[in-house]
């Protein structure tokens, strides 16, 4: 496969970019906020849900993800200067407020988000190289059942 470079300048683009970072992994190293030019990129470990080689082989990619006309960082449930702290991409979102402004959320498991404000959507993904086999894909809790207590 080809790799795989998306734009996204609208709530439908940004989903489609979301579903293909589901369960990125990411260092805080990786990650950073560049207040004069206004961007916030990161590099991260993708799973990608769309090839599976033989057996139980998967696969991740180097891929790196950046969101211009960033403004007023915040950081939710984890400390940016824990390096080598490793976080699981689970959805990335945004909310209008004053469109086309609103807030993107970068929302990780375990409840930790990084939320910015952004003038509009404008987001780029690009795999950065090859791509290297896993044997686990991740997995993910089911819901609890109605009436389980």
């Amino acid at each position: 496969m080809d790799a795989l470079k998306l734009l996204a300048l609208d709530e439908e683009d940004l989903a489609i970019i979301s579903a293909h970072l589901q369960d990125a992994v990411v260092k805080t190293a990786d990650m950073g906020y560049l207040p004069k030019t206004q961007r916030f990129a990161l590099v991260m470990n993708r799973f990608d849900w769309d090839q599976k080689t033989s057996g139980d082989q998967f696969v991740r990619r180097r891929t790196g993800l950046h969101f211009e006309r960033v403004r007023n960082v915040r950081f939710r449930g984890l400390d940016p200067r824990a390096r080598d702290a490793v976080l699981n991409l689970l959805a990335v979102t945004f909310e209008p407020t004053d469109a086309p402004s609103g807030e993107v959320t970068l929302a990780f498991s375990g409840g930790a988000d990084i939320r910015f404000e952004v003038e509009c959507i404008e987001a780029r993904l690009s795999d950065l190289g090859p791509a290297w086999g896993c044997t686990r894909a991740p997995e993910h809790q089911a819901a609890a059942s109605a009436g389980e207590g």
